[in-house]
């Protein structure tokens, strides 16, 4: 786990700091709040705290290339006073009234520190493309105010800007680099990561942003820019922090939204924006491969030692034994879908040095990238067992829907082989049985900063990229960006474009018919169903739709109990049925609203309810909102998906290994923006664009089915996880967490877990979403120590109350 921290401060013991050059050191001062000590101990597994095999922070000081590196040779920790406090494992990036930190396992190459002048430097963590005279010139741009470049350099990253007494630091667009702050100290501390805050300002839990997550899990006006601790707070995505002089803050977006008042801007040709997409992703990839390559030392402890009489290169790699980490070098899932295949292909053509290391026996000559593939053993018995519960009972509806899943995995494989073999590519395939389906070992795992679903598929994907690359790209996030959310079909509406609306209800109303067996004459009714739908949401005002999702979940007025919260942010018509028996139609129908209630609602208490209802209407009658309804839950979506692929990186990290997702990008995130939405709601469009971006890359082929989509079978293995760990889930609800603050009744849980796992039509995403929130509040509890020491460290750590009663909250 790695994150930063820093302060601005005007008041406490960092008034009096000084560092070599620019100024002040630490001269006592008060302590912070009752001046507690630090309780030292053990995280909750590797997750938050020092990096394994050391707790001095001068083990974290890094190589610098360049400019790189701390701000004065003695800004180590040593030179803070008693009255000091710093974060466990610490690197200190510079020091003085506005100190910033550095923590974790950052590699050398991660952490870059550029120093203008006296009193304005530049700090970038992660991956960016950007050169060291680049974030110079950045730096001298900022100090007129100006900060939206900071944001524009290819690559995943986080950049703090310090001019003077001014501190930036902006948020990314798409939430997977997120930015949190808090008051403290006469001041504001900010960080990358929640937990460190909270343990700083000994924040107790905020049970009532848990009762939105759960409740409306994707509405910025329930979540508003809370956390699950009590006082600190997110800066949304597209924004920024500014702190000046120690004492103020501003939230300032640094991306202009369209609204429904004004007509939208001139679209750009579809043409220009594809290849606009194209530039994005190939540069994103090309900054991954131009940077360090990173390998363990016992790689080079297992060189091949060339040509054995009788023994193969197969049979010399089991000689040498199996790897005990990633391999060294770079690395691509490769699933059989059109975005991971998109990656493998670019990072394996792009001209430049080969992702691969040679010498180390993970790849033959010619072979430039490591592609991985997770085959589910599961998958292939789903046909004949779907219908049967853990008893062996039947369970209706559900038999042919697991054939289609096993036929949708052999297609996807087929696809991933197709694509391997392409010389360039080391193929590998990773299998799992049941000990990598959903809901596997709950027990252990890492303390994430925020509960997500990702939780209950950790050990999945844990096993996918133990096998993979010290460097890995995954390719999620293409749906959200590329595909159209269903809500755009009301901002065409808007724009009176009716005409495109065409296509997709067409493609719609094919897939009803084939999902539904229905006639040609009912699969007609599906086109006017879905324009009546988009011209209500067009002519809703934002306020009184808000209004309408806060009266329906005070009358516990929910969708259709197989409606599945993943539709969200999918492509019109381009979904599969699900193992429920949700359509393509009741997605894109449910998803043609402002605002709407979780899956997880349903088994929510009323009064939970109620106080995510008041959030609402807050939000509505705060200020209005000129957004389109389509763009507006894209964005919505987007930040969602963002927030559970970086709860996914830190629950199944593998030491060592980075995983690079980047169609989360900035630059690839803009690009996809500027597509015109008349292009983006045509089925399909997410592979043609793909497609189009191989094409300008030189690769003009793709294998059949290219873009065909396999939603259904995720759904598939999250029914037989549940239905295997069943017993164990009951027994986690027995006396669960969130009955204790009053979110849900145990019983009622209890019911629906069983129910689901002998074949009831119920949302799957809400069982895993309430599983998920109880397994995080455990290990939360259940840690020790804190992130922070020194003698003015807190004493208590975060949530050190436990979660608050029901009864002993104050009333609505």
């Amino acid at each position: 786990m790695r994150w930063l921290v820093g302060w601005s401060s005007s008041a406490g013991p960092y008034g009096g700091m000084q560092h070599n050059g620019a100024g002040r050191r630490n001269g006592g001062g008060r302590r912070n709040g009752a001046g507690r000590g630090v309780d030292h101990g053990a995280g909750y597994g590797p997750g938050y705290g020092a990096v394994p095999g050391s707790d001095d922070p001068e083990a974290y000081a890094h190589g610098a290339h360049g400019a790189h590196g701390p701000d004065g040779a003695d800004g180590a920790h040593g030179e803070y006073g008693p009255e000091s406090v710093r974060p466990v494992g610490a690197q200190l990036l510079w020091g003085g009234p506005d100190p910033l930190w550095a923590v974790g396992d950052w590699r050398p190459d991660e952490v870059r520190v550029i120093q203008a002048d006296s009193g304005n430097r530049i700090a970038v963590l992660g991956h960016c493309g950007a050169t060291d005279e680049e974030l110079r010139l950045g730096l001298y741009t900022n100090r007129g105010g100006a900060f939206r470049h900071l944001t524009a350099w290819p690559g995943s990253y986080t950049a703090v800007a310090n001019v003077g007494r001014r501190i930036t630091i902006a948020a990314d667009l798409a939430g997977v680099r997120p930015v949190f702050h808090t008051p403290w100290a006469g001041g504001n501390a900010y960080a990358t990561a929640a937990l460190p805050l909270a343990d700083l300002v000994e924040a107790n839990l905020d049970i009532s942003h848990l009762a939105a997550l759960l409740a409306c899990p994707d509405a910025p006006e329930a979540l508003g820019d809370g956390t699950p601790y009590a006082g600190v707070r997110r800066v949304p995505p597209g924004h920024a922090l500014v702190l000046r002089d120690g004492s103020s803050h501003e939230i300032v977006s640094y991306e202009q939204a369209g609204s429904s008042v004004l007509s939208a801007p001139p679209p750009v040709d579809a043409d220009t924006a594809v290849a606009g997409v194209r530039d994005a992703l190939v540069a994103s990839v090309r900054g991954r491969l131009e940077a360090p390559r990173h390998a363990y030392e016992t790689d080079f402890d297992r060189l091949d030692p060339g040509p054995v009489p009788g023994m193969g290169p197969a049979e010399r790699r089991a000689a040498r034994g199996g790897r005990t980490g990633p391999a060294p070098g770079i690395g691509a899932d490769l699933s059989g879908g059109p975005a991971s295949g998109t990656l493998a292909l670019l990072a394996a053509g792009l001209p430049g040095m080969p992702g691969t290391v040679m010498g180390t026996g993970d790849t033959e000559a010619g072979e430039r990238l490591l592609a991985v593939t997770f085959n589910d053993l599961t998958a292939a018995t789903r046909g004949a067992t779907s219908g049967r519960g853990p008893g062996g009972s039947a369970a209706a509806g559900t038999g042919t829907a697991g054939t289609a899943d096993s036929g949708s995995h052999e297609a996807d494989l087929e696809r991933a082989r197709t694509i391997a073999e392409n010389p360039r590519l080391h193929h590998l395939v990773v299998t799992g049985g049941e000990e990598a389906l959903p809901y596997a070992d709950l027990e252990s795992g890492p303390l994430t900063d925020e509960p997500a679903p990702a939780l209950i598929t950790a050990e999945r994907h844990r096993l996918r990229l133990s096998a993979g690359s010290a460097d890995h790209l995954v390719g999620l996030g293409a749906r959200q960006v590329l595909d159209a959310h269903p809500a755009r079909l009301a901002d065409l509406l808007l724009d009176r474009k009716r005409r495109h609306l065409l296509r997709p209800v067409t493609a719609l109303a094919r897939a009803e018919g084939a999902e539904r067996g229905l006639g040609a004459g009912r699969s007609l009714v599906v086109p006017a169903t879905v324009y009546r739908a988009a011209r209500r949401l067009a002519r809703t005002s934002y306020r009184d739709g808000v209004l309408e999702a806060a009266r329906h979940l005070r009358e516990r007025r929910f969708t259709s109990p197989g409606q599945d919260a993943s539709g969200d942010g999918g492509g019109v018509g381009d979904r599969d049925s699900g193992p429920n028996g949700v359509t393509s139609l009741d997605a894109t129908l449910a998803a043609l609203a402002w605002c709407r209630p979780g899956p997880a609602a349903r088994w929510m208490t009323g009064e939970a309810l109620a106080e995510v209802s008041l959030r609402l209407e807050a939000a509505a009658m705060a200020r209005p909102i000129m957004e389109r309804p389509g763009e507006r839950r894209a964005r919505a979506a987007l930040a969602r998906q963002a927030a559970n692929q970086r709860v996914l990186e830190q629950a199944a990290e593998v030491r060592n290994q980075r995983l690079h997702a980047p169609f989360y990008d900035n630059q690839v995130v803009r690009a996809c923006r500027e597509l015109p939405e008349s292009a983006r709601v045509k089925p399909g469009h997410r592979a043609s664009v793909l497609r189009a971006v191989l094409a300008g890359a030189g690769v003009r082929e793709v294998p059949p089915g290219w873009g065909a989509p396999s939603y259904a079978s995720h759904a598939a293995s999250a029914r037989v996880g549940l239905r295997r760990a069943v017993e164990e889930l009951v027994e986690l609800f027995e006396a669960p967490l969130l009955a204790d603050a009053g979110l849900i009744e145990a019983r009622v849980v209890r019911q629906a877990l069983r129910a689901a796992a002998n074949g009831e039509t119920l949302p799957l995403d809400g069982l895993a979403d309430l599983v998920s929130t109880e397994v995080w509040l455990r290990r939360l509890l259940a840690r020790r120590g804190s992130c922070w020491t020194g003698s003015a460290a807190p004493r208590q750590r975060a949530a050190a109350a436990g979660v608050t009663p029901a009864q002993q909250r104050p009333a609505l």
